[in-house]
């Protein structure tokens, strides 16, 4: 039996990795191959369309297949730091990938019956949209050198977290306290949270600041998979 995460807006595939290496099939759906607002739903698959090519080229997904769902759409427009920023606001534009997202997860119900599914996004706006989430967690709390309190929406079992008490660190304890401002002194002329490290497992093409950020931290993906797989394949 095919067993696949469906990973949306998924950038580097952090979150769905530890799924992809215990042997699911991971459908990464973003940019730029993928955009989840070009999908056509059918009543037995969804085909979602290339972007980044020049003739049509799909990728068909069965829903009978589709063991659970994972959505990571951008922040940008829904950002606490973007108050700060100067720069307006399209919350209509950032909620229209928010949009597609669930339309994809609503067909995968309809069609399917997936154990799971999630939605995250750092604490800020999209609140006002899509109500209390069912979880919220720092980073620290799996192993991170971070704070970046992060929502998560849907229909899934709470990883455990692997630190119950925020670290007492000289130089953590200066980012949380001045984390609301958006500036941490670091090593020159960098910022301890701004410039987070590439992960050891990527070997794809660089990454700016805000796709740095973006990506899930091992640790918190890592739990994730253990309480919502069923089985290790």
């Amino acid at each position: 039996m095919r067993r696949v995460i469906l990973d949306l807006c998924g950038g580097t595939g952090a979150w769905s990795r530890p799924w992809r290496e215990a042997g699911y099939i991971v459908e990464l759906i973003t940019l730029p191959e993928y955009d989840v607002e070009y999908v056509d739903i059918e009543n037995i698959a969804m085909e979602f369309w290339r972007q980044d090519v020049h003739w049509r080229e799909s990728n068909t997904v069965l829903y009978s297949d589709i063991y659970g769902i994972l959505a990571a759409p951008p922040c940008t427009e829904f950002s606490l730091a973007k108050n700060g920023s100067g720069k307006p606001r399209n919350l209509a534009q950032g909620m229209e990938t928010v949009q597609a997202c669930m339309k994809i997860i609503w067909a995968c119900f309809k069609y399917g019956n997936p154990t799971f599914w999630a939605l995250e996004n750092p604490v800020g706006l999209l609140r006002k949209f899509l109500g209390k989430p069912a979880y919220t967690f720092r980073q620290w709390q799996y192993g991170e050198f971070n704070l970046k309190p992060t929502d998560l929406w849907g229909r899934f079992k709470c990883p455990v977290p692997m630190v119950m008490k925020e670290p007492v660190d000289t130089l953590f304890q200066t980012m949380r306290k001045r984390y609301k401002g958006g500036k941490t002194p670091g090593k020159g002329n960098t910022f301890a949270f701004d410039f987070p490290p590439v992960p050891g497992w990527y070997n794809g093409p660089k990454l700016d600041r805000a796709a740095r950020r973006a990506i899930t931290p091992d640790g918190f993906a890592e739990a994730f998979f253990r309480a919502n797989a069923k089985v290790v394949l």
